[in-house]
């Protein structure tokens, strides 16, 4: 189910009063600026949502006259479904986070999202927040999100003790030596990679192996469909995923199927019955405040083994996002909440949730040690954006159930029925 037109009408008076407000006074509101109900659409639970609570709480303590409204949306699967049903059943709203850059598209599309270019200019919100974060929100030339962070999705979380014990010494940097790992963490009982297949998460090795084997070019031009799923970079991605199967990687794939990502952090992070998870850094939050590890002692993170293929240098990224929804009554008060994202404030909040920030205002010092190897190699790299997010949605929902296909049964046959079908599913789309 796709958001299409007639979109939620937009509030032109109040849109207008967020745009004076916001050239008035610049990157930063005053208590008198701005007040009234800020209504805020969310799909975030645990400790993420907890990063926003406290992005709410400092902004409210600057902005008195202003009280947020959180709706809690009920999320089963893919957190757009969600969203697609409250908007299209009318719900209202003024803020919302996002992570899906096909998904803010379709929102544009449907005229529910609000352009932020005459805000960021007038504000000066640069100051704050690199050009290369605002392209990275923008849609043909035209800002809509504005990221309060990002993460290294080519990390992979694993505990040392647990290498140790497998007489690991050292996380393995490339290919030959990870997957020489899996016979002594096998040996000692512990499943080498925790791979949570039950909705998505099967597809990070993919794209991963897709970004060593072929570049960040080629996994951008499968995105935009200039390269068909039939084409020999997909082959041999999954015959590089189907290596890693064969190497006894991952235990049995209908625990796989039954595994979700939270799960299979738990497996890796707290029980130790797996070695590697390869997900993004919002699990970093949530091995410091639910499982309380000390960040870089009881845990860590390694880059995705080197290849050698000519594209170890690059790495797949995400980011979070807010956006300022049409359909909202107080845009001004919207408005001076995303200029409040690149302070230094802000950008401190984040980073204290082991989160990196896109701001050039962020205190690096307050950075862990995990989120400093993270935000050191994504800097070091050429990066992409995760594939799955950039794809439409229907095409998302095939490609990880073929993906699931996979994974039960990864010989030649069944690549090329992945491919074949993923292809005959893209035709119909783009």
């Amino acid at each position: 189910m796709r958001i299409t037109k007639p979109a939620i009408g937009r509030n032109a008076a109040a849109w207008m009063a967020g745009l004076l407000v916001t050239a008035a006074f610049g990157p930063l509101a005053h208590a008198q600026d701005v007040s009234g109900e800020l209504v805020f659409l969310n799909w975030e639970t645990g400790s993420q949502f907890q990063v926003l609570q406290d992005l709410e709480d400092a902004f409210t303590a600057k902005n008195p006259g202003v009280k947020f409204r959180n709706i809690n949306l009920t999320v089963s699967g893919d957190q757009r479904g969600a969203i697609r049903t409250a908007l299209i059943g009318g719900q209202k709203a003024d803020l919302l986070t996002n992570t899906w850059p096909a998904f803010r598209k379709e929102l544009a599309d449907a005229g529910m999202l609000r352009p932020l270019d005459q805000q960021w200019d007038a504000g000066k919100w640069g100051d704050n927040i690199p050009d290369s974060w605002r392209k990275l929100g923008q849609i043909d030339g035209v800002t809509y999100g504005v990221t309060y962070t990002f993460g290294d999705r080519s990390g992979i979380f694993y505990r040392p003790d647990t290498l140790k014990k497998a007489g690991i010494d050292a996380a393995p940097k490339d290919w030959d030596e990870f997957k020489a790992s899996f016979a002594k963490l096998n040996g000692i009982g512990v499943t080498p990679i925790a791979v949570p297949a039950k909705v998505w998460a099967q597809t990070e090795w993919f794209e991963n192996l897709l970004l060593r084997t072929a570049g960040a070019e080629a996994a951008a031009k499968l995105a935009r469909h200039e390269i068909p799923w039939t084409d020999p970079i997909v082959k041999t991605t999954l015959q590089k995923y189907a290596e890693l199967l064969k190497a006894n990687c991952c235990g049995d794939p209908t625990v796989m199927l039954a595994t979700d990502w939270d799960n299979a952090a738990n497996n890796v992070l707290r029980a130790s019955t797996a070695g590697y998870e390869l997900i993004g850094m919002w699990v970093n939050g949530m091995a410091k405040s639910d499982y309380a590890l000390k960040e870089g002692v009881d845990y860590s993170l390694f880059q995705f083994p080197t290849m050698g293929a000519g594209h170890d240098d690059v790495s797949s990224v995400d980011s979070k996002e807010f956006v300022g929804l049409s359909s909202g009554d107080n845009p001004a008060a919207a408005d001076a909440f995303l200029a409040f994202l690149g302070t230094a404030e802000a950008a401190n909040i984040v980073a204290k949730h082991g989160l990196a920030s896109p701001s050039n205002k962020v205190d690096a010092s307050l950075y862990g040690p995990v989120t400093k190897i993270a935000v050191d190699n994504v800097a070091k790299s050429k990066v992409q954006f995760v594939l799955g997010d950039l794809l439409p949605g229907d095409l998302v929902d095939e490609y990880r159930v073929q993906l699931q296909k996979f994974l039960q049964n990864p010989t030649d046959a069944t690549i090329d029925s992945v491919m074949t079908t993923l292809e005959a599913k893209a035709v119909t789309l783009y």
